[in-house]
């Protein structure tokens, strides 16, 4: 169970999983198509025109909206069954999925992985609409090819859901799919608790059975990123956030769980002592990851809804970049936190690809505290390759802000923490197979200056002063307005 503090002002799911707030507050959302309406109801959503080219064409649409639109393809490559991309590429917009103002998002991350919310088993599912037990991936899902280098067509933004071996318990996680045939994937596990369930099956000698599942609410999307214990399943994080037990069904060829609202599920098993090359691909860091000899899943079915939706994210994109900040944003301040009770805000940043930079926010309580905070950051996330630590007057939002704090409050020689040869991210292109430095920068002002020194200025009235008049004369002739 994840050890995390119920910070969030909202009232927690009651034990049928009805919400208990009033029924004109906003809800959360539940499903990818009331997404979908929320958005195009905010006018966030472009349909691109039918039959974009599933190579490249439709990730250019893609990637020129991200952050402003979401995207919805017809007839993709002529293939019947539309994409959509781009679906969460914006904090705001998951606060409003969430239901919660954007400065609640973390505190609500926090209280679902803190209560979560078991899942509920129907036996039959909108998923399980269409059944192709003869497998052609080509034929029967619009499989696109994002970046110019790409090995080959991805899914890119499915739910890998597998079973522990031993225990029963299932994992979530979203990894790189690449088509390999008809019914074989091509998937890069890294070391976490897919791989780790995967070694079990294999060290027997069997397959590990796993579904792939695309098309879901926002929500459950952002729970499959949570950092979590082995053996926790990331549907009942899912669940408290939708504030319900989540509808799971049982896939047709495998003891798997997967969500019973979804809009495709690609069920088969990895198979033992097999590796075959994948890659190479355009990943979060903007690079592509080398090609290598990876797992292999062979499909034995894929199921979805009669007028289902494929969703496919684009790597490096904004969308690719959050998914995985949040929960891992969330993670870091209740670790640090634990130890650290001045800790106020963390902040995963754009130029660092929301994986490699925190930015951390402290009321400095003594010299030297801020490199433990740095410490402490590390050995959180061996992802983190950079750390910030500033004072509370900083908005760490802001990427000129902290630039300033280090301008004016850091120096090399007494502020900088370096720590070589360390665990990093195998997909920082500048390590040796994961193994780089780290480095921490105190832009904290001294306790003990003279309280001028670091003073901000401030020109009185400047935050409240109302400039809406103004600008509204902005345009009347200067010497005309001297005469009146």
């Amino acid at each position: 169970m994840l050890h995390l503090p119920a910070m969030t002002k909202h009232e927690m799911p009651n034990e049928t999983g009805d919400k208990s707030r009033g029924s004109n507050a906003p809800q959360p959302v539940r499903s990818l198509r009331e997404w979908l309406d929320h958005l195009a109801a905010r006018d966030r959503l472009a349909v691109i025109k039918p039959n974009a080219n599933l190579r490249f064409e439709l990730a250019a649409y893609a990637k020129r909206l991200d952050g402003v639109r979401a995207t919805v393809f017809p007839q993709p490559g002529g293939h019947p069954m539309p994409v959509v991309s781009g679906l969460v590429s914006d904090r705001a917009w998951i606060a409003e999925a969430m239901a919660v103002e954007p400065g609640e998002v973390l505190a609500r991350f926090q209280d679902a992985a803190l209560h979560p919310i078991a899942c509920e088993e129907t036996k039959s599912a909108p998923v399980q609409e269409v059944v192709h037990r003869q497998v052609d991936l080509v034929k029967q899902l619009p499989l696109p090819t994002h970046n110019e280098h790409d090995g080959g067509p991805y899914i890119s933004a499915g739910l890998m859901i597998v079973r522990n071996p031993k225990t029963g318990k299932q994992n979530v996680s979203i990894h790189r799919c690449q088509l390999a045939g008809p019914n074989r994937l091509g998937v890069l596990l890294l070391p976490r608790h897919t791989h780790a369930f995967f070694e079990m099956a294999e060290e027997s000698g069997k397959p590990l059975d796993a579904a792939i599942v695309v098309g879901v609410d926002p929500l459950t999307l952002l729970a499959s990123q949570a950092i979590a214990p082995i053996d926790f399943d990331e549907l009942e994080i899912a669940g408290a956030l939708q504030g319900r037990a989540l509808p799971v069904v049982k896939c047709l060829t495998n003891e798997v769980r997967v969500p019973a609202e979804a809009e495709i599920v690609i069920e088969g098993r990895f198979l033992p002592g097999v590796r075959e090359m994948e890659g190479p691909f355009g990943e979060f860091p903007q690079y592509y990851s080398d090609p290598a000899k990876r797992h292999v899943m062979e499909v034995t079915a894929v199921t979805h809804r009669k007028d289902a939706i494929f969703h496919t994210i684009v790597g490096g994109g904004l969308e690719h970049q959050l998914l995985g900040a949040i929960p891992k944003e969330a993670t870091l301040i209740n670790s640090l936190r634990r130890n650290f009770s001045n800790v106020i805000d963390v902040h995963l940043s754009p130029g660092g690809v929301m994986r490699f930079h925190l930015f951390v926010k402290i009321k400095k309580r003594q010299e030297g505290e801020a490199k433990n905070v740095m410490m402490g950051a590390f050995a959180a996330s061996f992802d983190l390759k950079q750390v910030i630590v500033v004072d509370d007057d900083v908005d760490i939002h802001n990427p000129s802000e902290v630039e300033w704090a280090v301008a004016t409050r850091f120096q090399a020689d007494r502020d900088l923490l370096i720590v070589p040869d360390s665990q990093n991210s195998k997909l920082d292109p500048t390590t040796r197979d994961g193994v780089g430095a780290k480095m921490g920068i105190d832009a904290t002002k001294p306790l003990a200056s003279p309280e001028m020194t670091f003073k901000r200025i401030r020109v009185p009235g400047e935050e409240t002063i109302d400039v809406a008049d103004t600008l509204k004369r902005s345009g009347t002739n200067w010497r005309d307005a001297l005469k009146s």
